[in-house]
């Protein structure tokens, strides 16, 4: 058997080395990965409403959808900002009549679960006649398997 040892024969010269270390960038990367999956979560805060159990599956959304959230106290927000129940009507005929040159957009309907029924249908029934008619009732993941979103 015979070893590869430095010797003089190769007058000083040693061979480039072509090969990159890529350990560094692997860590690095896997590092920024979960730093990314720990903080996605968090960017979606919003009004805490307690939602109810789903198995239903998450659904597909081009385009960004308006939020409405009845907290347990029975405040109304669209998006993050809070309003008035006698303004709701106007508020959402001004989001229906900005899309006016396509579809109107997907709402996100989240209602705490210990909300009476009657005071969300009748959300929903201001959202119909606002022409707003895509409307997802929000969920959490039940105890079995599901999604976030029901239609």
């Amino acid at each position: 058997m015979a070893m590869n040892l430095p010797s003089n024969r190769s007058r000083g010269r040693r061979a480039p080395v072509a090969d990159i270390n890529v350990t560094p960038l692997v860590d690095v990367m896997l590092v920024l990965l979960i730093i990314f999956m720990v903080t996605a979560p968090l960017l979606t805060a919003g009004v805490p409403v307690n939602l109810p159990d789903s198995r239903a599956k998450a659904l597909d959304q081009e385009q960004k959808p308006v939020q409405l959230s009845l907290d347990a106290a029975g405040k109304l927000y669209i998006d993050d900002e809070e309003v008035a129940e006698a303004n709701l009507p106007q508020r959402l005929e001004q989001i229906a009549t900005v899309q006016a040159g396509g579809e109107p957009p997907q709402v996100f309907l989240r209602a705490d679960r210990a909300l009476d029924y009657g005071r969300v249908m009748r959300v929903m029934g201001e959202l119909n006649r606002a022409g707003l008619n895509r409307v997802s009732l929000l969920t959490v993941e039940g105890s079995g398997s599901g999604g976030s979103a029901a239609k």
